[in-house]
């Protein structure tokens, strides 16, 4: 334990000294060896016995991650490393490169400055690679570069000097695109385009612990000669031990990734839209331990002795045990019962309270989730962390015995608490629990810890997808009569265009926003000055216009309007589907004098009819999610394997070849994409690898149309006759 405790001593020593801290998250498209290098760090620092070759996967500490060897949970971990005669703390997040778990990605950006993104040498820059880049760059966190498995081009690719720095540079040129690309408006970010000369990209083999950079070279003579002679004679322990991947690596980290003094003057404005003339907004720029606390909560996690831990980034204050502190969107205070910082799976508590800069992991914080502002002075939280995708895949979970059923409400609530991607949804009708996630792998992974960890037996459905309805046209001036004939409503709808969803999606568009903001990015998204300037409300990807003039009483009607208007667009009208995409009107409106006569028993169901009528009249469709394919496979297995994309509605878009592998990548839909691991598999002997990425909805063929609306009312116990007015199908 003494060496262990030796760390810890160092880092509460550090802790205090802004300037020498680094929080960074390490980020990598799924097995380009994110966590190998992770467990190479922390030998480097001292933290686990190095053990030669063996990999250790420190960092996956839940059973089912190193079964499947691969990163399920965002894990943390601090450690100090010297550079230029200087110990820093590094405070490090590594995070999944499974598309089916990129939530635990946006959300440790939220509490890093840097990051290091992996790359596979063989592989290039994958979609998920540009998704993790994208995820950085949108929290202002600087990137860095590592470039793995360099060893693959030397034993395998047999690539002489010249091919592997040309390969090597077309790597760089795709990152650095992808870099370019989403900083160009930026404010505070001059360039951060990653390049050698710079030392911001190093290479290497996390596997065989060899890593070089530019600097690195100078430093030890080593030439890409040299490395390639020792490559090839199996010389690894001496390539090893003559240019120490974690030496490279972390004085990469040290040396390019900002300290909270130089990061958080620019990424507060970025993540924080409070009023920035004020004393709270100065103590988080200036990362001031003695100002109020402030932190942002990233990640839950459960420890079965000390229970909750809410680990995030302080921006500024001391949190300290027995603190009573505020949580954003919730009623009185939580009382903080322990703080600690994180060393790989376990947590260390600390007797002191962890200043500003700093990530830490705190007890007691029983009403936050992930995402939530903690603060000892009630205040404008942060942004919410904007997730790019949505749950797209459903499955019904139900305890097998009834004595089981509260805990699985339990289970199932933390579940949520934990991973916002996931949503849960408990039918008390019914008895039914669904939950939706972002795939099959994500839905197996959370239904075997339930069953594992909680011990409870459940059985689960077959996967269902979550399908949207939206209009394809305008409608005309649609009337919703209430109950009692005094109230009528007039409506019409028609499409969003696709960039105005698309900021709502990304949150640059949303009603908690300063009006003015909020008008400005609208018109620049395409929507003319007077509909922007009445933005009524928001609901998912639909926006309401009141168009109404000098209406009596219409202001104190409103909430009951929104209400129905919400209810109307979560069930649309054909198959009780969420609705996205519409752009609703409310052109005037026939109120009764007497409040009594207009309350909600009228208005909501008024509203709704008109909005439902109004969608049907605007040539409503039901649309299916879709998902980027791309599968790597030996060109003998190229057909069998582009005819599981198109057998499947799906479409191949290209097909070229990298290195020995033919690349196929097309679309297809999640529907069709259940059970294509198995299938994929037999298709080419085993012998293709594949990802998938969501890549949002489209509208479903209309030969199908009928014949799933027909499927889901049925699931859902609906009627199983459309409205007479619906003829489009």
């Amino acid at each position: 334990m003494g060496r262990r405790k030796k760390i810890v001593q160092e880092c509460e020593k550090l802790m205090d000294k802004p300037e020498q801290i680094r929080n960074i998250a390490i980020a990598a498209h799924v097995d380009h060896g994110k966590t190998t290098l992770t467990d190479n760090l922390l030998a480097g620092a001292g933290m686990i016995a190095d053990e030669g070759e063996a990999t250790r996967l420190m960092m996956d500490t839940e059973e089912d991650e190193q079964e499947r060897g691969i990163t399920i949970d965002a894990a943390n971990v601090s450690m100090t490393h010297e550079y230029q005669d200087k110990n820093h703390l590094i405070n490090l997040i590594d995070t999944p490169g499974h598309v089916d778990f990129g939530g635990d990605v946006t959300r440790a950006m939220r509490a890093v400055d840097g990051a290091l993104v992996v790359v596979d040498a063989v592989e290039g820059a994958m979609p998920q690679t540009e998704t993790v880049v994208r995820q950085a760059l949108r929290e202002g966190v600087k990137p860095a570069l590592f470039i793995n498995k360099v060893d693959r081009l030397i034993s395998e690719l047999q690539e002489g000097p010249e091919e592997m720095q040309q390969r090597l540079t077309e790597v760089i040129g795709d990152v650095n695109e992808l870099i370019r690309g989403m900083t160009e408006d930026m404010d505070g970010v001059d360039d951060w385009t990653v390049s050698v000369e710079d030392g911001t990209v190093a290479f290497g083999s996390a596997l065989y612990k060899w890593g070089v950079s530019l600097p690195s070279m100078q430093e030890t003579g080593m030439s890409f000669g040299d490395i390639i002679e020792l490559e090839q004679d199996g010389k690894r322990q001496e390539l090893h031990e003559r240019t120490p991947l974690s030496d490279v690596v972390l004085d990469m980290v040290a040396k390019h990734f900002p300290n909270p003094l130089n990061s958080q003057p620019r990424r507060i404005p970025r993540v924080w839209r409070g009023d920035d003339q004020t004393e709270l907004a100065r103590q988080m720029r200036e990362v001031d331990d003695d100002g109020e606390v402030v932190f942002m909560v990233t990640d839950i996690s459960m420890d079965p002795h000390a229970g909750e831990i809410a680990t995030g980034r302080l921006f500024s204050g001391t949190i300290k045990k027995g603190q009573e502190l505020y949580v954003s969107g919730t009623a009185g205070k939580n009382r903080v019962q322990s703080v600690g910082i994180f060393m790989g799976g376990e947590r260390e508590e600390l007797d002191r309270g962890v200043p500003a800069g700093n990530i830490a992991a705190v007890t007691g914080l029983r009403d936050a989730i992930a995402g939530s502002t903690v603060s000892s002075v009630e205040m404008t939280p942060f942004e919410s962390i904007e997730h790019i995708s949505e749950p797209v895949i459903t499955k019904s979970v139900e305890a097998k015995s009834m004595d089981d059923l509260p805990k699985l409400i339990e289970t199932l609530q933390q579940v949520a608490k934990e991973d916002p991607t996931i949503r849960v949804e408990i039918n008390e009708d019914t008895g039914e629990h669904l939950i939706s996630g972002q795939g099959e792998l994500h839905l197996e992974v959370i239904t075997q810890r339930i069953q594992k960890n909680q011990g409870i037996p459940v059985q689960t459905g077959e996967p269902i997808v979550v399908y949207r309805e939206a209009p394809q046209n305008a409608s005309r001036e649609v009337e919703g009569v209430s109950p009692n004939r005094h109230n009528k409503f007039y409506i019409t709808v028609e499409p969003l265009s696709e960039d105005i969803v698309e900021q709502i999606q990304l949150g640059e568009v949303s009603m908690d926003m300063p009006e003015l903001e909020r008008r400005e990015a609208l018109q620049e998204a395409g929507m003319d000055k007077d509909s922007s300037q009445n933005v009524e409300h928001i609901h998912g990807t639909n926006i309401l216009i009141d168009d109404t003039k000098g209406i009596q009483h219409l202001n104190e009607t409103m909430e009951l309007v929104i209400e129905g208007l919400d209810e109307a667009l979560d069930d649309g009208p054909l198959a009780a589907e969420p609705v996205q995409g519409a752009l609703l009107r409310l052109h005037d409106a026939r109120l009764h004098e007497d409040t009594i006569h207009r309350g909600p028993a009228q208005v909501i169901p008024a509203v709704r009819e008109a909005v439902h009528r109004a969608l049907i009249d605007a040539d409503i469709k039901i649309l299916e999610p879709i998902q980027n394919v791309r599968i790597d496979v030996p060109s003998e297995h190229m057909g069998s394997a582009s005819g599981e994309i198109q057998g499947r509605r799906g479409r191949v878009d290209d097909m070229f070849q990298e290195g020995d592998l033919m690349v196929i990548e097309g679309i297809a839909p999640v529907e069709e994409m259940i059970g294509f691991s198995s299938d994929i598999r037999s298709a080419t002997e085993g012998r293709a690898s594949w990802n998938t990425e969501n890549a949002g909805f489209r509208v479903l063929a209309d030969n199908l149309q009928r014949d799933i609306i027909m499927e889901i009312r049925e699931r859902k116990g609906m009627k199983l006759e459309l409205p007479q007015s619906i003829d489009q199908f």
